[in-house]
């Protein structure tokens, strides 16, 4: 053997040169990057909001309770709609009608029940596409 040959096993030992080794051990190694990369791309967007993922559904029977969790609203007088959370962890979300007790319930009311999250009642008829609420109520509790 030449000052320059390495040989094919270590001194007293079978079994793969070095070498092949490194190549496995980089090969393995490449592919856990691979699999932790995609891992943290799945997992990720979930945990950078703070928050559990929260379902949407497209059929619920009115009247349906749940917490408010978004009020769409320029201003406490110009509430547009707003988005409930049910107990099932269903999100919905509906456009504000002429409502039938508005004294009784204002829309600005809705932003007390989504800081507080006390539950509310919520009744609703699908026009189109959307849920247009015609009453409000605090939920029974």
């Amino acid at each position: 053997m030449t000052a320059r040959e390495v040989p094919s096993t270590p001194p007293g030992r079978g079994g793969a040169a070095p070498r092949q080794w490194l190549g496995l051990a980089g090969l393995f190694g490449a592919i856990a990057v691979v699999v932790i990369g995609g891992v943290v791309l799945l997992i990720a967007p979930r945990l950078a909001c703070g928050c559990s993922p929260v379902s949407q559904t497209p059929s619920v029977d009115s009247p349906v309770e749940g917490i408010v969790i978004a009020v769409d609203s320029s201003g406490l007088s110009d509430v547009r709609g707003f988005t409930l959370r049910t107990d099932g962890g269903f999100a919905f979300t509906f456009a504000l009608g002429a409502l039938e007790n508005a004294t009784a319930f204002s829309p600005s009311h809705l932003t007390e029940h989504q800081v507080s999250s006390e539950p509310i009642r919520v009744w609703f008829r699908v026009e189109g596409s959307e849920r247009v609420v015609y009453r409000l109520e605090d939920a029974p509790g």
